[in-house]
């Protein structure tokens, strides 16, 4: 699902982020959310940037959601700053394809929309101050400082009940679509990352948005990423 005006705030972030970028900035972190479908992530990504932008340092640089849309989005148009691109592709910046390279486990013969997407992710949690859901972002991201990982989760009554009110389906087309959107997301961190969205041991936080309502969900995350990077918030 693809907020209106969501690329908008995307491209603004970038824009923001591709001034100065030679100029050292204070690093912030990057929030990741691997979740079952129909857990209510893109509810509980709105009222966490909220609950973040009011209580973060330098607020007029915005907290941004990214999600598989979005990112395949701009990969897609590509239509980036020149500052931008070139900050991706500079030498002084080749930790960062290094990591691809090394995710992916070889390096492609030209630029795929997996590896677009996974150098833009690396990027962008860099950047910090994003919530990137799906998109292998919590193993990609993994061995980033400032990157803090979020499982959601949700009984299957929860989740269908989720997806019929958002795309009007019955419930056999909400558990088809279930079905489907799980298959493919086991199947994409499996064939690119080699691992198992359901490993534990990739996240700080697993939690149950079927026991608490998406907004309680925000507040237990913001309340531990604030504890774990203190620094970034206001007191």
């Amino acid at each position: 699902m693809l907020a209106i005006g969501a690329y908008e705030k995307c491209k603004q972030y970038i824009n923001l982020h591709s001034i100065d970028a030679d100029t050292k900035k204070e690093i912030f972190p990057c929030i990741t959310i691997s979740r079952q479908t129909g857990s209510g992530s893109y509810e509980v990504s709105e009222k966490l940037i909220n609950i973040l932008q009011k209580k973060t340092k330098h607020p007029d640089n915005p907290w941004t959601y990214f999600n598989k849309d979005l990112i395949t989005k701009v990969v897609e148009e590509f239509k980036l700053p020149k500052v931008f691109t070139s900050y991706l592709m500079e030498d002084k910046y080749n930790h960062i394809s290094d990591a691809v390279n090394e995710l992916l486990g070889v390096k492609p013969a030209e630029w795929t929309i997996v590896h677009k997407s996974t150098e833009i992710i690396l990027q962008l949690a860099r950047y910090g101050k994003t919530i990137i859901v799906g998109r292998g972002s919590n193993v990609i991201t993994s061995k980033l400082p400032n990157s803090f990982h979020i499982r959601l989760i949700a009984p299957i009554d929860h989740r269908l009940k989720h997806v019929q009110e958002v795309f009007k389906f019955s419930k056999q087309e909400a558990m088809e679509y279930i079905k489907r959107e799980e298959a493919n997301r086991n199947k994409y961190l499996k064939s690119h990352f080699f691992r198992e969205p359901d490993d534990p041991t990739l996240y700080h936080i697993i939690i149950n948005s079927g026991k608490l309502s998406y907004e309680e969900c925000a507040f237990v995350i913001a309340e531990a990423l604030i504890k774990k990077f203190p620094n970034n918030f206001i007191e």
